[in-house]
């Protein structure tokens, strides 16, 4: 990989992995229109480490308190609401951990090319504007059991290239009558375990195959994504209830129109 693929890639890792507009997507699409070779598992390896150092040093204090007060909740000192956040992340993220342990596969093989990320890219794109047409003002507070678990099973609809994990999250949160806040906020929190979990099974990948690893480019890689998710996250959660989702929306609708184009006429 060249410095200029290491670049772009890795801000494109960092800018669309907490935006509604699919980083996986947008990580396939480039190398195609650029005409550039696949990056590879220990770059993706990379760039989604770094997308992880951002949220948690973003909310890390969320993280400590969460973690905290799990951990006091197991050890017997009654139910608070930082445990009760902990265990809906936690009942959040088990539907895509089973369909990623089930159908990860069969995506990979099946599902990874221009058109099926255009339609996916469009669909999901005019759900989100009507989703956000049906916000309420509910919070993270006001979240139910079943709140997490319905946001849970829209997550695991993002193993399909071109959903979007955070879109489709809050996109469900919104369906449910949160704020955009709060639904952004729930989103990025529910992308650590995920995170953690894509990245230990791609890393468990990477260590059977053979061949050199080129640490320069993982290490740049890295802290470039990790700077640009952080800036984002930053700049979103500050101008989402200004701006709302359309902008978002019609950025999907015109890079979907543009894959139809160019790979269907």
């Amino acid at each position: 990989m060249t410095w200029l693929q290491i670049l772009v890639l890795a801000l494109v890792q960092g800018i669309t992995e907490f935006l509604p507009i699919s980083s996986s997507a947008h990580l396939i699409l480039v190398p195609v229109l650029l005409g550039w070779q696949d990056q590879g598992l220990a770059f993706d390896v990379a760039v989604h480490v770094g997308s992880l150092i951002a949220v948690v040093g973003y909310f890390w204090r969320d993280v400590w308190s969460v973690s905290q007060g799990t951990l006091g909740w197991l050890g017997g000192r009654g139910m608070n609401p930082d445990a009760r956040l902990g265990l809906l992340v936690v009942l959040g993220t088990i539907p895509a951990g089973l369909a990623g342990l089930l159908f990860n596969d069969p995506i990979e093989l099946y599902l990874r090319s221009p058109l099926v990320i255009a339609a996916t890219t469009i669909g999901f794109g005019l759900l989100l504007w009507w989703a956000d047409t049906r916000r309420g003002a509910r919070t993270v507070e006001h979240m139910t059991w079943r709140d997490g678990l319905w946001i849970g099973v829209a997550q695991a609809l993002a193993l399909i290239p071109g959903t979007s994990r955070s879109g489709i999250t809050m996109t469900a949160a919104l369906m449910l009558g949160m704020q955009r806040e709060a639904a952004a906020r729930f989103s990025f929190l529910l992308a650590i375990p995920l995170i953690v979990l894509a990245g230990g099974l791609k890393t468990l990948e990477l260590l059977s195959l053979d061949g050199p690893v080129d640490w320069a480019a993982i290490a740049g890689g890295t802290v470039l994504s990790a700077i640009s998710a952080y800036a984002c996250i930053h700049l979103f959660l500050g101008a989402i209830n200004r701006m709302g989702f359309a902008p978002f929306v019609a950025y999907r609708l015109v890079l979907g129109i543009l894959l139809l184009v160019l790979f269907l006429v």
